[in-house]
């Protein structure tokens, strides 16, 4: 064997090997996507008016604080669109301070003034950046609910450039409706006075009040399924919220019933101190998604701890204190797709794509033997080392294969076979024109290697905008072909033009050789 060679044939089997090395075993080493292993499809959409809505209720009441720590009279504030509110009766003869309020502590947003009746209205562009800061941090908080859960390999993204849609999907799920339910649940919660109830109906809740709800209430049900069943009048204004939570975990009340304790931050713990010190004897209701989970009665000043009571089961209650720590989405969802995908269906999809795989390398192996003869059996070594460094590559970057992967390596074989056919081509036309086997070997690969860097130059690039844009089954496709073209350009080019270099290092050889 020449020198030049040996380092060569050192590279090569030791590139394999250590690919052979990373893909086995190969059910333990390659990841199945969701259409090969089965699980759950889901298409989110986020309700970003919900968004608008909350932020526009904070402003309200922020908006009434300021105004009454400057002693500015005003009348009823209504909310009456997402980032829109109007407050009635202002005192005309004080705009100038209502102006400078505004001006000074509201500059997200826009006002007018008719008569006594002020409008507030959001910015556009603030509007704009609520609603995609309402997608990521749904986006965010969907992924911490799904790791805290612990799925394997979950894919969760953005729908689109811009979009208000969240793919969401988890393969090898064994109990979709319960991952479901946690990923959905809004997990808005929320500490308020209860200013009546609970009754029986929303008009004996109302009676006292002649039928109608006071502007700083609102009508809250209590949850069936928890002690707290019935109407509630609940003040608008929250006195704590999730967002003020700092850790939250399943306990048990005093009954040893599964429970949810919780602490506060330091912001929140204030706040809460103060209202439960004001209102001792009176009930304070946790609301959770807009349902009264229950309403207890204030005996005493609390102040950054506590427990949420109801009718939990074990299960319930670790997962309300799973999403209450991974955070409250800041918009409830609708599901727009759903789709799970039996372990039985994704078993068949890999006998299946199996199946197409081999028949297509058979096929390919038969045809390359059959026309090229011995320089066919080089393009057939050529092409299973080029399958087996992308197992190995797989493995290595902890890549996804799913059914179109599956595809994708079809896909390889094919271009790297195309790759073998335009060298070997080229080595025939140099025949032609009577140079020797060696050179004609020399001078094929070296001016069929710009054709052939073309060609997986421009099919990479399509692959890549694959990856970047494409959903979790497009993905596993561009990786599979991204890792087969790189791989093909090794063992087509090098590994090929090694093997012609071994074979013709004798004379015996070259007579014995055909192409």
């Amino acid at each position: 064997m020449k020198k030049g060679l040996k380092w060569k044939v050192i590279l090569t089997v030791g590139v394999v090997a250590l690919a052979v090395f990373l893909a086995t075993p190969p059910k333990e080493k390659i990841r199945l996507g969701l259409d090969l292993r089965g699980g759950l499809h889901l298409v989110l959409q986020v309700v970003t008016e919900d968004a608008l809505n909350i932020e526009t209720d904070q402003e309200i009441a922020r908006f009434q604080n300021l105004m009454t720590k400057k002693e500015l009279t005003f009348g009823m504030i209504t909310r009456t669109q997402p980032g829109e509110f109007k407050v009635q009766d202002i005192d005309t003869d004080r705009l100038g301070q209502i102006r400078d309020l505004l001006d000074d502590d509201f500059r997200n947003w826009d006002y007018g003034i008719i008569g006594r009746a002020l409008t507030v209205t959001l910015k556009p562009q603030v509007k704009v950046q609520l609603r995609d800061m309402s997608v990521t941090q749904a986006l965010e908080t969907i992924r911490n609910r799904v790791d805290q859960f612990g799925v394997a390999e979950p894919t969760i993204q953005r729908q689109g450039l811009g979009g208000e849609g969240i793919i969401v999907e988890l393969p090898g799920v064994d109990n979709p409706e319960r991952v479901l339910d946690l990923i959905k649940t809004t997990a808005l919660l929320e500490w308020k006075l209860v200013l009546a109830g609970p009754a029986g109906d929303e008009e004996s809740l109302l009676r006292e009040y002649g039928g109608v709800v006071p502007d700083d209430a609102v009508v809250v049900r209590g949850d069936p399924r928890r002690r707290a069943d019935g109407y509630y009048l609940l003040s608008r204004v929250s006195t704590v919220t999730g967002k003020d939570l700092r850790n939250a975990r399943r306990s048990v009340d005093e009954w040893n019933n599964p429970a949810v304790s919780f602490s506060l931050n330091a912001d929140g713990a204030r706040r809460f101190e103060r209202t439960t010190g004001e209102n001792i004897g009176k009930q304070l209701a946790i609301v959770l998604d807009g349902k009264v989970q229950s309403a207890p009665v204030i005996n005493a000043r609390i102040s950054g701890e506590g427990i949420i009571q109801g009718t939990f089961t074990i299960e319930e209650a670790e997962d309300l204190s799973l999403v209450l720590r991974a955070g409250a989405l800041p918009a409830s969802i609708n599901i727009a797709e759903n789709r799970t995908i039996g372990p039985s269906l994704g078993a068949d999809s890999v006998r299946r794509g199996l199946m197409a795989s081999l028949v297509a390398l058979l096929m390919v192996i038969i045809f390359m033997v059959v026309y090229y003869r011995q320089s066919g059996i080089n393009a057939v070594v050529a092409l299973v080392l080029n399958i087996i460094l992308l197992a190995g590559a797989l493995s290595y970057f902890k890549a996804t294969l799913t059914l179109p992967g599956i595809a994708g390596i079809i896909l390889v074989i094919g271009m790297a076979v195309d790759a073998n056919v335009l060298i070997f081509e080229r080595i025939r036309e140099e025949l032609t024109t009577g140079k020797s086997v060696p050179a004609a070997i020399s001078l094929g690969f070296s001016r069929a290697f710009s054709a052939i860097l073309d060609a997986n130059v421009t099919t990479i690039i399509a692959a890549v905008f694959l990856f970047q844009f494409g959903t979790g089954p497009i993905k596993g496709y561009a990786v599979t072909l991204i890792i087969g073209i790189t791989a093909s350009m090794f063992t087509a080019v090098f590994v090929s033009h090694l093997i012609f270099d071994l074979t013709v290092t004798s004379k015996k050889n070259i007579k014995k050789m055909s192409i």
